[in-house]
């Protein structure tokens, strides 16, 4: 059973099967809280989790202040929460691209993609800020759980593109130092949405972690 995250709400001090909104001001450890009721409620027991951006925020929390939910992790172009974060560039930024600037067939690729879903499925701009708040609270190490990571011991892969411009790739290799054992794995010329770009070798890769296989 896998359990994928991009974004999610929580609300702390809920019990086991029941799943709110979360209230002002929203945190990385408040929505980890929330994805354990969600597991809960969906019954998924014991799920391997794979959580990108600030979803593998979330992931990191989930790991930590809920271990008996988690068989194994992927952590996918995200931030520690240790508070020596690595900061993009204001330029970088500011152009804001998931994508490397001669990626252009995979970037139209996606947009193609996320086009499909329902406008009703489009976040509020409040929503919107509140996640962005929460996400700078974890890289500024705010949450608790973000000083515990070196606590995950459930078996761990970092994936991120070369060319991440919004998650330099010095945060990886921090997750990678703090996690025990973790596996850390790089795709050439792909920016933060690496997963999408190489989505097929993703794909294979995660198949094979989530199984226990060794893979190139």
């Amino acid at each position: 059973m896998s359990f994928a995250l991009s974004a999610c709400a929580s609300s702390p001090g809920k019990a086991p099967g029941t799943a709110s909104v979360v209230p002002a001001p929203l945190t990385i450890d408040a929505m980890a809280g929330q994805t354990s009721a969600l597991i809960d409620l969906l019954g998924l027991g014991r799920p391997a989790v794979l959580g990108w951006s600030m979803g593998g925020m979330i992931a990191q929390a989930l790991a930590i202040l809920h271990p008996a939910q988690v068989r194994r992790l992927v952590l996918c172009a995200t931030y520690p929460g240790t508070g020596a974060a690595v900061p993009p560039s204001q330029a970088a930024l500011q152009a804001g691209s998931d994508f490397p600037a001669n990626q252009v067939k995979a970037y139209t690729a996606f947009m193609a993609a996320i086009s499909e879903y329902s406008a009703t499925h489009v976040a509020s701009d409040a929503a919107k800020g509140g996640q962005r708040i929460a996400a700078a609270d974890w890289e500024d190490g705010i949450d608790a759980a973000g000083h515990k990571i070196s606590t995950i011991s459930v078996p761990t892969l970092i994936a991120d593109g070369t060319d991440d411009q919004l998650d330099p790739v010095a945060n990886d290799h921090i997750l990678a130092r703090l996690i025990p054992r973790a596996r850390l794995v790089f795709y050439p010329d792909a920016g933060h949405g690496f997963l999408f770009q190489d989505g097929t070798t993703f794909a294979s890769l995660v198949d094979s972690f989530l199984t226990g296989h060794p893979s190139s």
